[in-house]
């Protein structure tokens, strides 16, 4: 869907008139009066995402015409009138869509608005062939009249792209996307200024990534660590932020196999990656001030005669030997050898991880906020801030001591998992053994966040694109220059 800006309105076969709440009357039409009345019948009253639809004869011709309600005018508000305008008309018969404020707005403002109608513009029809003619997108164009928009949209459309990217990726099945593919699909951000590096299995052998190799040596797929690095402080940033991702291809449990029933769903366990995918294609989009690597370890994991066994014992990067007692709990084992090669690698203050690791977490929270571990207050509280403006919500949970040694194994160093219960947080211990003395590290464990199975304000169905915004901010907040 394209979204466009003009001063004047277009000519267009749907005419969007958005209105702040308690303010719908001074319709700028001749048939506003029954408008107003049909709204006030219909309990329209201009709510955030309310929507009222009719048609009117205007000038001698037949015109649809929406009301959609604004709310407080808020950035969360106008987004989720710009998502609520695609859900209304994507499919309504609707082309041309243009969108007029009667009360005037600022051309941020209504960028904000296009930004929440495209984003709940994204779809995958890759893989359809067949779909009855009402159920294809018809609108095509919402046009917004509005001036001064366009700085604002180019930050926004930049950050959507990423959205939609990371949307792509957890979407696609596991035969389409594994290791090597998935490493393809980021090779575009080349384009961008993105410099990119990839680790085969043979060059992470050499390092001695027992922990990551381990996962997948039970899949034909091999596995690959991916970095990518943006610099848009020309070189005066000494050190990058680290976004670490955890990129399960397909996470069929290996020998602790999951139980049928729901194992499709684990396309997505790849979420992680797939969000500092998308925040790099974010940040490089709007050239963002700051020096930002994003690193996604990628396997498959599967249960082949050759697979990791429970009991098994691994020697991570770090030197720090695990025992193996359920391979369903492989993130954390992905994780920690490419936290310990991103530090190495990069040296950096601040190193931050996002995985759908538990479903412990989904338990807790549910799908309404990520759940947050770090070793650092401020970083803690940078996180959560970024994620109440972006709306990727986070909640914080405790690390201590106590945690830390449900995960001591007799024979190694340590066992990748802990007793039934606080999974979620005896797996951020985990991972935290392999964080350097002084580097601020949280961990993000996103399980419930990256696949919805209903519409929200700016997404439909399936992949949220959830961490994307939530890294932008962060970045914006913390480390632009």
């Amino acid at each position: 869907m394209d979204i466009q800006f003009s001063p004047s309105r277009p000519q267009a076969d749907t005419l969007v008139l958005a209105v702040a709440k308690g303010s719908v009357d001074n319709l700028p039409l001749a048939a506003s009066a029954t408008l107003t009345a049909g709204a006030a019948a219909a309990r329209f009253t201009g709510e955030a995402g309310g929507s009222f639809e009719s048609f009117v004869d205007e000038g001698g011709a037949v015109l649809r015409v929406v009301l959609l309600g604004l709310g407080s005018g808020s950035d969360a508000d106008l987004e989720r009138a710009g998502g609520a305008l695609t859900a209304r008309l994507s499919i309504s018969g609707a082309v041309h869509a243009a969108v007029e404020f009667p009360a005037g707005i600022s051309g941020e403002s209504a960028a904000r608005l296009g930004f929440g109608a495209l984003l709940r513009s994204w779809r995958i029809d890759t893989y359809r062939t067949r779909q009855s003619e009402k159920a294809k997108p018809t609108l095509a164009t919402v046009t917004i009249v509005a001036n001064d928009a366009d700085a604002e949209w180019t930050k926004l459309s930049a950050i959507a792209a990423g959205v939609a990217f990371t949307r792509e990726l957890v979407s696609e099945p596991a035969n389409i996307l594994y290791p090597e593919s998935f490493v393809e699909r980021c090779q575009h951000l080349a384009e961008l200024g993105v410099k990119i590096t990839v680790l085969d299995r043979a060059a992470m052998t050499e390092l001695g990534m027992g922990a990551l190799l381990g996962v997948a040596q039970g899949s034909a797929r091999e596995a690959r660590l991916l970095a990518m690095e943006w610099d848009g402080t020309d070189g005066a940033a000494e050190k990058p932020v680290v976004f670490i991702g955890k990129g399960v291809t397909f996470d069929t449990g290996g020998i602790s196999l999951k139980p049928g029933p729901g194992m499709e769903d684990m396309k997505w366990d790849m979420g992680g990656a797939g969000a500092v995918a998308g925040a790099m294609k974010a940040l490089a989009g709007r050239k963002a001030k700051a020096r930002v690597v994003g690193i996604c370890g990628l396997v498959e994991n599967m249960p082949d005669a050759n697979a990791q066994r429970p009991g098994d014992i691994v020697t991570s990067m770090s030197g720090q030997t695990i025992e193996v007692l359920n391979t369903d709990a492989e993130g954390r084992l992905v994780l920690c050898d490419a936290v310990t090669w991103a530090q190495k690698a990069y040296a950096p203050d601040v190193v931050i991880d996002l995985a759908t690791l538990t479903g412990a977490m989904m338990v807790a929270l549910g799908d309404q906020y990520a759940g947050i571990f770090a070793n650092d207050d401020g970083l803690a509280d940078d996180l959560i801030a970024a994620g109440k403006v972006s709306g990727d919500q986070l909640w914080r949970f405790p690390l201590s001591d106590a945690y830390n040694k449900l995960i001591d194994s007799p024979i190694a160093d340590m066992k990748n998992i802990g007793p039934r219960f606080a999974g979620s947080i005896t797996a951020a211990q985990f991972i935290k053994r392999f964080v350097n003395e002084g580097v601020k590290w949280a961990h993000l464990d996103i399980a419930g966040m990256v696949w919805s199975d209903k519409p929200g304000a700016t997404w439909d169905k399936g992949a949220t694109g959830y961490g994307v915004r939530l890294i932008d901010q962060l970045v914006a907040d913390k480390f632009e220059r």
